[in-house]
């Protein structure tokens, strides 16, 4: 028998983690202000909610993904949020990547509500929610996590519980750190290489054989010379993942040198009017076109 589900934001990955969850038998309530992505949710089984606190209602455990610190706090503690429900024992698990001292605040804010949050972001896109090669880093009490962890683990490659609140946060900015700046980086390999004479197919052919092979190479090769910026990674998340890393790093006596260099470039394809793109057409600005 599956657990009832609550889903708080059904863009691209929390819709796509929605059909996998009812793929498992879950009941899943959902809610989201586009109402085409309600009508999605209802197509796949689940059950679209007027608001947060409807769906904390129908809910054991509740999960959101979302972009923006402001919607993340209206969807918790607003007029219609998942802490007016008053359901005891609800564990609501925060996939949204944020600072993990908001992360922390909000654990806090919600315990006095009687509600157990585990901060569990995700490394991996939609493709990788749809073939379950996604990864969860999960930060909280060890109870929630044994009450969560089987459910996230049976929808993803792994789910590691890295400690109390706030270190799933952590984990993933550090790991947003490494997967922001090697775009860029590749971005650089790519056209240098291109600019000094090799063909597409000779480094589609070497460099996954040599040391830079992995999956951030096998994930933004193909993108990066087909120039196909259909959107995986927007270029305004790796702009806001890479200033919350900056600010992290500051905060423990650390100045990143690579990664604001980095940032600076998708700041200049965010200015370009490319924000929603790929986060791979970066490489029209090395070219000149930003």
């Amino acid at each position: 028998m599956g657990e009832k589900l609550g889903m708080i934001g059904l863009g691209k990955m929390g819709l796509a983690l929605s059909k996998e969850l009812i793929t498992d038998g879950h009941a899943v309530s959902g809610y989201d202000i586009d109402p085409t992505r309600m009508d999605m949710l209802a197509a796949a089984g689940g059950t679209p909610r007027p608001n947060a606190r409807a769906v904390a209602e129908a809910s054991d455990i509740t999960f959101s993904i979302l972009l923006k610190p402001e919607h993340i706090e209206e969807n918790l503690f607003g007029p219609d949020g998942i802490d007016k429900a008053g359901k005891d024992g609800l564990i609501h698990v925060e996939m949204s990547t944020m600072p993990p001292a908001f992360s922390q605040k909000l654990c806090d804010q919600i315990a006095h509500q009687g509600i157990d949050m585990l901060d569990a972001p995700i490394s991996g896109s939609t493709p990788q929610v749809e073939d379950r090669s996604i990864t969860f880093m999960v930060g909280g009490s060890d109870a929630a996590f044994a009450r969560v962890g089987p459910i996230l683990t049976k929808i993803s490659a792994d789910a590691t519980h890295t400690g109390p609140s706030g270190t799933g946060a952590v984990m993933k900015v550090v790991t947003n750190l490494f997967v922001n700046a090697s775009t860029a980086l590749l971005a650089e390999v790519i056209i240098t290489g291109e600019r000094a004479g090799l063909s597409h197919e000779v480094m589609a052919q070497c460099l996954p054989k040599g040391s830079v092979k992995g999956k951030m190479l096998d994930m933004s090769i193909g993108p990066l010379i087909q120039r196909d910026f259909s959107p995986r990674g927007a270029v305004e998340i790796f702009v806001k993942d890479m200033g919350i890393a900056i600010e992290l790093a500051k905060e423990n006596g650390v100045d990143l040198m690579v990664v604001p260099a980095a940032r600076a470039m998708f700041e200049r394809a965010a200015a370009a009017g490319w924000a929603k793109d790929d986060a791979t057409r970066v490489i029209e600005v090395y070219e000149g076109k930003a």
